[in-house]
């Protein structure tokens, strides 16, 4: 009976928030239903996913929009309708003016438009309230962890049960049954739930409601966690200090991310700061013993950005920087504080980093023009405003130069760099600057790389040659042909193995073709189908003579070594004995 009570509440609760949140349920299902449409049409243009992501951006307008009126018990079904409206008319606006495509500017934009509605949605109905919004908030929180639990059980549950159908009963069930599944599960239940867990309006939130398995968490693990780590951050600047070694990239991420967490614990401890004195003292203590640490960080990323000048990823850990670094300064000196200020500010200067003359994309582009100039101008490349080819320069700057160029090529326009000639474009390195395109590994030994074979070839030319191998035949072990030629290809070392009549006659590692293909074209390279030509590979000794028809290699370059790791290589193999 408690059980079937249990679930009629759950139920209740789904009603009530699609009657308090129909047009949020509605974008949730119109999202829903493009994605399952997208995995039907294999549409391969980006035109559908754009429009599934303006769906999902109404839903945390809709949401504003509703918690906007029942903040000031605005009745006036005109008037919310109204509104609704107006929310949807920036659909069409946005589609078309800031996602017109799926490049970095507006994957990026689109994600701080998400996070800054979202964190409106969080303030908005305690904005000119003074009490109570921290424990409003920890209800929302625990709303979400307690939704995320029932979702990953509900979606367990329906899993089983359809692969119990599938074995057991015999009806096949398709792969993207399971897809459409979790899809179902995301937006329709999961939402649902969410939002029948949002405090009604002025509704009293006492402290009294606190999570006790909250309280747990942050007083006896995270805490004590946060200040060992703080021991431990404190003792590695002191070494810093000592051997004047300042290593580049790893602290601004260890003290970025490392602050945001104390931020978040320091807001979730304010409404029982007075109930240990452990947790006041660590409210009083941590903000003013962040500061210094995120300075050093602030040294560590000014040194990159002076190196390498500014990107936005650079920029928006920069801007984060500064964020964190005056929260925690307000944090550590005010005498009345007021959380609100956190998401608030937050949300603000999200959307600076993505719009206007400050944005990340408009101080980035100032930034690696400035760059490029610096380089031009040392090396005496620049006359009457115009490039001048120069082939002699160092190997240094010619790097520089094609990483200034690569950076605009991928994430803006090439038109946008100063200085080149209208409709430049990378091959005409040699022509303008007397240099060809030096290839980009992006970190000094850190990258990726995905080469695929162009699809141009309608059969395969095997004339000259006796035996066709498969790779996916050949891997863990030789093959089991009665042939006197038996081959075995090895997918941890990338090492393919000939035998002959019982006598190894070759043996390559595979690894070193992928190398070659990066020494000529880099890692991550945009235009990474390659000619066939480009991924064949043909060899011979006295004994054999063998053609590699490589169709895609992927892997990634992960050591100080520069050794290349092959995690994928997919290819035929032609063999001619002698």
């Amino acid at each position: 009976m408690k059980s079937l009570k249990y679930i009629k509440n759950i139920l209740a609760g789904l009603y009530l928030s699609l009657k308090r949140f129909p047009l949020t349920m509605m974008f949730s299902f119109s999202v829903f239903l493009t994605l399952i449409l997208i995995s039907e049409t294999n549409f391969k243009e980006n035109t559908l996913t754009r429009l599934a992501m303006v769906l999902a951006l109404e839903i945390p307008i809709s949401l504003c929009i509703k918690l906007f009126f029942e903040k000031f018990k605005e009745k006036n079904i005109y008037k919310l309708t109204s509104a609704y409206l107006c929310g949807i008319l920036l659909l069409p606006l946005y589609y078309f003016l800031f996602l017109r495509d799926l490049g970095m500017v507006s994957v990026t934009r689109y994600a701080a438009i998400s996070i800054s509605l979202y964190l409106v949605f969080l303030f908005l109905p305690y904005f000119l309230k003074k009490d109570q919004f921290e424990m409003y908030v920890i209800t929302v929180f625990t709303g979400f962890f307690i939704t995320v639990i029932y979702s990953i059980v509900l979606y367990s549950g329906l899993s089983a049960i359809l692969f119990t159908i599938d074995k057991l009963l015999g009806i096949r069930i398709l792969g993207k049954i399971y897809y459409y599944t979790w899809l179902f599960v995301v937006f329709i239940f999961s939402l649902s739930y969410f939002l029948s867990g949002i405090p009604i309006k002025h509704e009293e939130i006492s402290v009294k409601s606190y999570p006790n398995l909250l309280r747990i968490l942050l007083l006896y693990i995270v805490m004590p966690l946060l200040s060992a780590y703080t021991l431990i951050l404190y003792i590695y600047f002191v070494k810093i200090i000592i051997t004047a070694n300042w290593p580049i990239g790893l602290v601004s991420h260890l003290v970025l991310w490392y602050s945001v967490i104390v931020t978040i614990v320091l807001f979730f401890i304010t409404p029982i700061k007075n109930h240990n004195p452990w947790q006041n003292n660590f409210l009083k203590i941590f903000p003013k013993i962040i500061i210094p640490l995120i300075i050093m960080m602030f040294i560590s990323i000014g040194i990159r950005i002076n190196a390498y000048g500014l990107t936005e990823k650079r920029y928006f850990v920069l801007i984060l920087g500064i964020w964190l670094f005056f929260i925690m300064i307000y944090l550590a000196f005010s005498k009345t504080i007021r959380n609100i200020l956190i998401p608030f500010t937050l949300s603000i200067v999200v959307l600076i980093s993505v719009f206007g003359p400050l944005s990340s994309y408009s101080i980035s582009k100032m930034s690696q023009n400035n760059r490029f100039e610096k380089i031009l101008l040392k090396d005496n490349m620049i006359k009457n405003g115009k490039i001048q080819s120069s082939p002699n320069i160092s190997k240094e700057d010619k790097s520089e130069i094609s990483s200034v160029l690569d950076y605009f090529n991928k994430n803006h326009n090439l038109a946008e760099v100063r200085y080149i000639p209208k409709g430049f474009k990378l091959d005409d390195m040699n022509n303008v600057f007397g240099f060809s395109f030096v290839p980009q590994s992006y970190g000094s030994y850190m990258g990726y790389f995905n080469f695929i074979r162009n699809q141009s070839e309608k059969c395969i030319d095997i004339t000259g040659y006796d035996y066709l191998f498969n790779m996916r035949s050949l891997e863990g072990g030789p093959n089991t042909s009665n042939s006197s030629i038996n081959a075995s290809y090895n997918y941890e070392t990338s090492v393919i193995k000939l035998n002959y009549k019982g006598n190894q006659i070759y043996s390559k590692n595979l690894s070193s073709f992928a190398k070659d293909l990066i020494d000529k074209y880099g890692m991550l390279s945009k235009e990474n189908e390659l000619p066939p030509e480009e991924m064949t590979l043909t060899e011979e000794n006295e004994k054999i003579k063998v053609k590699f028809i490589f169709l895609n290699i992927s892997g990634n370059r992960n050591d100080p070594n520069n050794n290349i790791n092959a995690k994928e290589i997919n290819f035929y193999m032609l063999v001619k004995i002698k």
